[in-house]
């Protein structure tokens, strides 16, 4: 099965929480309130990598907003 790259997910349980899972190496969730990050794969990634992957995941989750909002209109 082709995954997205990235994935927007909330829980019932963390309402005020919305994450962006990126579903390619290395595999994150990224809380897009806080902007903290938990490698679920166990990756080694450099600091200035993981820097540029979250701003694609918080760009992602902008564009996605922007699609919903588009729709409403």
């Amino acid at each position: 099965m082709e995954l997205p790259r990235f994935l927007i997910a909330d829980n019932e349980e963390y309402p005020e929480n919305t994450y962006v899972l990126h579903t390619e190496k290395p595999r994150f969730i990224l809380d897009v309130d806080s902007e903290e990050f938990e490698i679920l794969d166990g990756s080694k990634v450099e600091e200035e990598a993981m820097q540029d992957l979250i701003e694609q995941a918080l760009g992602f989750y902008e564009d996605e907003l922007n699609k919903y909002d588009e729709e409403e209109d």
